[in-house]
């Protein structure tokens, strides 16, 4: 095959190597495949495939040969004429020569009993080669014998040598002569021939023959036979690996015999076979041509992976060379090539027959990963190859030699000042604990660290270096390789070397120098002992003369001692000895004495797999010597690292995951996958200071970064350096970025560790992801019976190559892949587990004790990645779909939310929409009739006309039912609600108390499921998947929109998951056209899922702060759903008046009972809802009028679409989000008629999921309330109620927004001990999550508690400061006015009474930018609270000019303030106590001197007289001091509870007038 070597060339010039190896693999595979059929087909036979030659074969007798020739030349010319030229993508032309040969040829078996392979031989063997040599490209030569024998008159030929070969051109056909007849004659001659059109070869169809297998079995490779004996499908075991490969060639004399060269062959097989099999290699296939042979050995096969593979290559191809040049006669040269890289090992050809496939040189490649000294090597002239642009350098190896030492012993790590050391200050320690005990006790200590491959062994004894010589004491620095454990005293006296400064020194002047060392020291006479030690030439004395090896041995220690105890009295010694467990005994010997003897410091490293020696193990059970365990690195480090590396200050949490799921922990790993990042130019780098573009989501990434507080500052920075963060390219998928070559071949190495079915149980578990599903994974290993599975995945548990998945415990035991609670399969279930079925898989779980949790996920780093690698692409496909198949029908909400997809109808919108008849199956759903589907409907849907009396009279009763117990107050509401659920009928209970499996379904099926079909390349159903994966982060996040009107509680990690699906899913649709009508998608997708696409974007831009870019989204969305919003203030009044008036029409005309129009209709009335909930709020931001008027517009559509849609939990959310909007702006009357609306809806609402969530938000909403009227007690008990139900339904947003209004309440209350347990309850749902609005309000609280709340403290002051300082210029934090404000406010409070007027200059300079924003919301009115304090503050303490920047407030301007908040916070009456009283405070003491010299107590007439900050007590003269440490500094906070209650008693009463209740506030 001509151009073979080429197109490897041109592979090897990218820098993919297995993927070019995969599409090389294919390209060989596929070609060669229709070649062999084809020869097959002829009734020829493969002999082997090698490389880009393939050796075919007729078998017949001598007779018969004339007609076999001739049906040879014809199958060859068919072969020229079909396949002869092909034509690739890659641009190189593969191409076909093709040499003929006939005559007697000699079988030779050579090897042993355990493997055994088959040669031919003979001169017709060599006359093929020499054929196929001479023949050019798209040619047929014959050899001379071969037509000699064949019928001449049939070819039309030409000689091209005499008495050599003939180039055939054609067949003549002549008549009678037909060669369909010739073909049936030679039918006779090959018995072997198929015997049907199914079957190409009868070998096939043999019967059983037990002795015929044994034989066979010993022409294949072991690790393919023990693949074979497992019984793994064929279409596992190919594999894509990096390997070395051995090629050994021997020419013999001209002159010798066949059977002596037999002979040799056999010898040379032996002994290679041997050799290379001890250093983890086999001798894969042998070939023989004309007097020679070559060997070709493999290193690193499936299962046969080992550290320092080069290394052992190398030293075995060494071996190999100096055997056959000495040993095996009429030898005239040896040759061994030796290279390193991907290839492809697994089956090759066609069906019927496949294969699994004068010195010592290697490439370059081999030479850096063998890790051997480069003294062990010579670089070879640069040489040009055939058809290789770059043939690269090249090494002789020279073996490893022992007189040739000096020059290279050094740390194999010099210490890095631009990266500190991380988390190994207790590893220090002991150093320095081991150094101090040998100054002081003049003993000698033994500090020996041990640690995994990569934990940062050799750096630490790079910054013990640099302590150590800081200090001016003197290192003794050795690295040593494992072929220095061979060599008996070598770590000595290569330490010697370095001790006696010979080892860098010329050789000429070696001997000299060590003279100077010993002169005083040592004797004359016995500076010859050390001349085979140091290669020097004293002159041989008369005493050492006379001693024997023993005593020399002796004597040279005894010196070693002696100069070593001198050394030390002058400064002291430190030897410092990595990789340790290469140590050879004597020197572990040496070590123990010298330790016990000379006061020195021994610092070594171990890696704990080698085993040690005797020695060594005496050595470290001395009471001198420490062992101390190098631990891996803690996430936080971990990541810190990884920026100093990168350069940067932050990066994405994607690469975050990305380094945390392949580091573990191991800081080289992280080191050389940042390195390979960078390389690979898939990052981007953006400036702190530079502006990015806001108004555009491919810039939301950066700017959310660079808004985000950031601690990891690169080492050494300057004020003025320029700092950067990063992210990841939108066209990248980091799960499918391959492993640098260094860490897959540690992966692969520890994966064939393993047994064949671990290793393959590995295999197939890589390919659904990190965290897999042992049904899955029984699913793609369909042979293994559940009790086979079980055990495999036991073992590897208990080698930590897997692990448990950590779940709650609350969860229960069954299975999350249940896609909907359906009763049917539920009934099944039980029936089965209670049938005592000895291999159930229970009865299995409790037999072997695993967890019933099914879910595991991959233990060791790197493993995972590698094991998906080696993959063929092809299996990688099929094995990817496979799994796709498996999960589309479990992508859906659980049972417990009544199934159905995250985005709302979104399988009835795509199916139903005509752009969309295309779609492929994962996206296709047909409407069946199923019971998932039943579900769905019947939840949702209007019922059909055969089903309206059934269901009219359902609800019917169960309206009487509700009606008979209507709730008209709060009171009966949250009686009504307490006894509904006690009274739930157990199927009821099981629905509504049922937890809530829908995070693991996102985990465990649909964000696989992504992954899964962007491999096999679907990317319509990707991007399908994509916005469920990311409309499940957002729904498990906060659930329902009403959460965020007050403030902002969004998990952050759902967050960044939800922008993370999105990001991909833009990545899927391609840069957006500046002009729309050039706007076209690579994906093709209907108009409701860009709506939705617009719709998740705009949400998630919301929640990072970004309000421009959401309210853009937000529009574009609603557009596309044919909802337009409109843009002017006349476009408001107009829709106004369609919605109050029209809409109410609209609503009386029947509905179209279509099933598919009414299931799209909901999926785009859902949407609605959406988009109009998320643009009132972002309107609700703005204080502006204008903005007030696009918001009420916003929130009326949003009613006027949830009525439309006609679900009672979805209504009941609504008229919550209403009722809360009205408080925030000021409108009581519509706030208290929304929230009674939401009451009485609620009653309608089924006890479902759905239903009680909107519950618990319909009673949080009346804590609110109560709180902002004054109902303290009542608002508490609510809250109380509320907080429960949440933390059972397990929705943190809710939940932490319900503990706000819990703690504001007890606050108000002054019940301090519940606001401390309130905190504590908040920053476990925060802390970890790295929340920022959430941390800001938390702080807020502390800052709270600070100021008023008796001593008791949830955090210090300094903790908060810190926290603000970092954030506040969140863009996060700048959209939420209201709770800034008070967080300003407050630290201007703290400050103020310390005097430190420039920061209360700073804080309320920020505050008053902020006052004009804020809204009647608690928060804001809370906040508006603080301000006013902190000026009512200012004007009693604060003296004149000390403002700088900022002119200070004025009396009247404050009374200016306190009107307005007496007209913007009409909704919020349970603060008008409390500014009445400081506005009070302002006009009684018109002048500061008066307010100063009073002696009435008011409320700001005491300071505070105990402050925590930062640990400490702040000591003030406090009269009020008591037993509680601190007293409240605000005296009217007692009564003023009880006078709020009152007023707001007053505001509840029914049927009194507007003006009445005015009055009465």
């Amino acid at each position: 095959m001509l151009g073979f070597t080429a197109l490897m060339d041109r592979f090897s010039l990218t820098c993919k190597s297995e993927h070019d190896m995969d599409k090389l693999a294919h390209i060989f595979s596929y070609y060669i495949s229709d070649i062999v059929e084809h020869v097959l087909c002829f009734g020829g036979d493969i002999l082997n495939i090698t490389g880009n030659v393939l050796l075919a074969l007729w078998t017949v007798k001598q007779n018969q040969l004339s007609d076999i020739i001739t049906l040879v030349a014809k199958c060859s010319l068919e072969i020229q004429e079909k396949f002869g030229i092909y034509h690739t993508r890659e641009g190189q032309d593969l191409q076909l020569k093709i040499g003929l040969s006939a005559g007697r040829i000699y079988q030779v078996i050579v090897g042993d009993e355990q493997r055994q392979y088959l040669l031919v031989i003979g001169r017709d063997v060599d006359d093929v080669q020499v054929a196929q040599r001479l023949a050019q490209a798209n040619e047929i030569v014959l050899s001379w014998n071969c037509w000699k024998l064949c019928e001449q008159y049939m070819f039309e030929v030409e000689i091209m040598r005499e008495d050599e070969a003939v180039k055939l051109r054609d067949m003549r056909i002549i008549d009678p002569f037909d060669f369909d007849e010739h073909f049936d004659k030679c039918l006779d001659y090959l018995p072997h021939y198929r015997t049907s059109a199914d079957t190409l070869r009868t070998a096939l169809e043999l019967d059983p023959d037990s002795a015929l297998e044994q034989t066979l079995r010993k022409h294949i490779m072991k690790n393919l036979l023990k693949k074979i004996d497992e019984g793994q499908p064929m279409e596992y075991i190919s594999e894509f690996r990096t390997v070395t490969m051995v090629l050994v060639s021997l020419e013999f004399n001209k002159t010798a015999w066949m059977l002596h060269l037999c002979h040799l062959i056999q010898e040379a097989a032996l002994y290679i076979s041997t050799v290379i099999e001890k250093g983890g290699g086999q001798l894969s296939q042998i070939f023989v041509f004309e007097k020679g042979c070559m060997f070709l050995c493999v290193f690193g096969l499936p299962g046969d992976k080992k550290p320092d593979e080069c290394a052992h290559a190398l030293e075995s191809s060494f071996s190999i060379f100096s055997f056959c040049w000495e040993n095996l006669a009429e030898t005239k040269l040896v040759s061994i090539s030796i290279t390193n890289g991907p290839v492809f090992c697994g089956m090759i050809g066609a069906v019927a027959r496949h294969e699994y496939t004068g010195l010592v040189s290697c490439d370059e490649v081999t030479y850096l990963r063998s890790m051997l000294p480069a003294y062990n090597f010579k670089k070879l002239p640069e040489k040009m190859m055939k058809n290789i642009s770059n043939p690269g350098k090249m090494y002789e190896y020279l073996g490893h030699r022992r007189c040739i030492m000096f020059g290279k012993r050094h740390l194999a790590r010099d210490r890095n000042k631009n990266h500190p050391l991380l988390d190994r200050e207790k590893e220090l320690e002991a150093f320095q604990m081991a150094q101090q005990e040998c100054l002081h006790q003049k003993k000698g200590q033994a500090v020996l660290y041990e640690g995994g491959k990569g934990y940062g062994k050799s750096q630490l004894l790079a910054e013990i270096n640099f302590l150590a010589q800081k200090e001016e004491h003197r290192v003794l620095p050795l690295k040593l390789k494992e072929a220095d454990f061979k060599q008996c005293f070598y770590a000595i006296q290569t330490l010697m070397a370095i001790f006696f400064d010979i080892d860098t020194c010329p050789a000429y002047y070696r001997q000299e120098c060590l003279h100077k060392q010993l002169r005083g020291i040592i004797e004359e006479p016995l500076h010859c002992l050390f001349n085979d030690l140091f290669f020097v030439k004293f002159p041989l004395s008369f005493k050492v003369s006379h001693m024997d090896d023993l005593t020399r041995q002796k004597k040279v220690k005894a010196c070693f001692f002696q100069v070593l105890q001198e050394a030390v009295r002058e400064t002291p010694l430190i030897f410092l000895i990595d990789e340790a467990q290469y140590m050879d005994a004597a020197s572990w010997e040496f070590l123990e004495t010298l330790l016990s003897t000379v006061p020195i410091v021994m610092v070594m490293t171990l890696t704990p797999i080698f085993t040690l020696c005797g020695c060594a193990q005496h050595f470290l059970q001395s009471s001198q010597a420490v062992l101390v365990p190098i631990l891996k690195l803690a996430t936080t480090s971990l990541l810190r690292m990884a920026c100093w590396e990168l350069g940067v200050v932050s990066i994405p949490q994607e690469l975050q995951i990305y380094l945390l799921h392949r580091c573990f922990g191991n800081p080289l790993y992280c080191e050389v996958l940042c390195q390979d990042l960078l390389s690979k130019d898939i990052l981007l780098f953006h400036n702190l200071q530079e502006e990015e573009e806001k108004s555009k989501w491919e810039t939301l990434s950066a700017n959310a970064m660079k808004s985000t507080m950031y601690g990891i500052l690169p080492a050494g920075c300057e004020e003025d350096q320029e700092l950067y963060i990063c992210t990841v390219k939108d066209n990248v998928n980091l799960d499918t970025v391959l492993l640098p070559p260094l860490l897959k071949e540690i992966a692969v190495n520890q994966l064939d560790q393993l047994s064949l079915e671990e290793q393959l149980l590995v295999k197939c578990a890589a390919v659904i992801g990190h965290s897999f599903h042992i049904d899955l994974l029984q699913h793609l290993l369909p042979a293994w019976n559940k009790n086979k599975l079980l055990q495999v995945l036991r073992a590897l548990v208990d080698m930590h190559v897997l692990r448990w998945f950590n779940r709650s415990q609350e969860l229960p035991a069954e299975s999350i892949l249940v896609p909907s609670s359906i009763k049917i399969i539920e009934q099944t279930k039980e029936e089965e587990k209670k049938k005592p079925d000895a291999d159930s898989p229970l009865s299995l779980q409790e037999e072997l004790s695993l967890p019933q949790t099914g879910v595991l996920a991959f233990g060791m780093p790197l493993l995972r990645e590698a094991a998906w690698e080696l993959w063929p692409k092809a299996q990688q496909i099929a094995l990817h779909l496979e799994c796709a198949c498996f999960l589309q029908d479990l992508a859906c909400r659980c049972g417990s939310c009544q199934g159905g997809d995250f985005v709302p109808f979104h399988r009835f919108a795509v199916c139903s929409a005509k752009s969309y008849s295309g779609t492929s199956r994962f996206c296709s759903y047909k409407d069946t009739g199923s019971v998932l589907t039943q579900v769905i409907t019947d939840r949702l849907q209007l019922p059909s006309p055969q089903d309206s009396f059934q269901f009219q009279t359902k609800p019917f009763r169960s309206q009487e039912t509700f009606t008979s117990e209507h709730c008209r107050t709060e009171e009966e509401f949250l009686d009504q609600v307490n006894r509904k659920l006690a009274q739930s009928s157990p199927d009821k209970d099981m629905l509504t108390r049922k937890p809530c499996h829908c995070e693991e379904i996102l985990q465990f099926v649909i964000s696989p499921l992504t992954q899964h079909c962007l491999v096999i390349g679907e990317t319509t159903c990707a991007f399908y998947y994509l916005l469920e994966a990311a409309a499940a982060s957002l729904d498990l996040s906060e659930n329902y929109m009403v959460v965020r009107i007050l403030i902002l509680f969004l998990h952050p990690l759902s967050c960044s998951e939800a922008f993370f699906y999105l990001r991909k899913a833009s990545s899927l649709l391609g840069q957006p056209s500046a002009f729309s009508f050039l706007k076209k998608h690579k994906v093709k997708i209907c108009q409701f899922e860009e709506a939705t696409f617009c719709c998740l974007r705009s949400e998630v831009c919301f929640n990072m702060g970004q309000i421009t870019l959401a309210k853009k989204l937000a529009r574009q969305a609603l557009r596309l759903l044919k909802r337009s919003f409109p843009w002017t203030w006349f476009g408001v009044f107009f829709q106004t008046f369609l919605e109050k008036y029209w809409h109410s029409c609209s609503l009386s005309q029947s509905p179209n009972n279509s099933s598919e129009n009414s299931k799209k209709k909901l999926a785009v009335l859902q949407q609605r809802v959406r988009c109009l909930s998320l643009l009132w709020q972002l309107y609700n931001l703005d204080t502006t009028a204008s903005s007030r008027r696009f918001a009420c517009l916003a929130t009326l559509m949003q009613k006027n679409s949830a009525e439309e849609f006609a679900n009672e939990a979805q209504v009941v959310s609504t008229y919550v989000a209403l009722s809360q909007f009205s408080q925030n702006m000021g409108d009581r009357d519509k706030w208290l008629q929304c929230e009674q609306m939401a009451i009485q809806k609620s009653s309608l609402c089924w006890f479902s999921r759905e239903g009680l969530l909107a519950t618990a938000q319909l009673m949080q909403a009346l804590a609110y309330t109560k709180l902002c009227l004054g109902h303290l007690d009542f608002s508490i008990k609510l809250g109380f109620q509320a907080h429960e139900i949440c933390r059972h339904l397990k929705k943190p947003a809710l939940e932490n927004l319900v503990l706000s209004v819990l703690f504001r309440s007890a606050f108000l209350k002054k019940k301090f001990d519940l606001c401390v347990r309130v905190l504590e309850s908040q920053w476990a749902l925060i802390s970890q999550s790295h929340d920022v609005l959430g941390l800001a309000c938390f702080y807020s609280s502390c800052l709270d508690l600070l100021l008023y709340g008796k001593g008791l403290l949830c955090r210090s002051f300094g903790e908060c400061l810190h926290f603000i300082q970092h954030c506040e210029h969140s863009c996060i934090l700048n959209s939420q006015s209201n709770v800034m404000l008070g967080v300003h406010s407050s630290l201007a409070m703290w400050f103020a009474q310390d005097s430190q007027w420039n920061l209360v200059e700073y804080h309320i300079s920020k505050a008053r930018q902020l006052v004009k924003r804020t809204n009647a919301s608690l928060f804001g009115s809370h906040g508006f609270v603080r301000f006013l304090e902190c000026h009512v503050l200012m004007l009693q303490k604060m003296p004149e000019g000390v403002f700088l920047h900022t002119p200070p407030e004025t009396r009247s301007q404050t009374l200016k303030y306190c009107k307005e908040f007496f007209s913007r916070c009409v909704t919020c009456p349970v603060y008008h106590q409390w500014v009445s009283e400081l506005k009070a405070s302002v006009m009684r003491y018109g002048q500061r001197e008066s307010m100063s010299s009073t002696n009435t107590a008011r409320p700001f007439d005491t300071c505070l007289t105990r402050i925590w900050i930062e640990g400490e007590f702040l000591e003030e003269n406090n009269s009020f001091g008591r037993n509680l440490g601190m007293q409240s500094k605000h005296s009217f906070l007692e009564p003023l509870s009880e006078r709020c209650c009152k007023q707001a008693q007053i505001l509840t009463v029914k049927g009194r007038s507007k003006e009445r209740r005015d009055t009465e506030l």
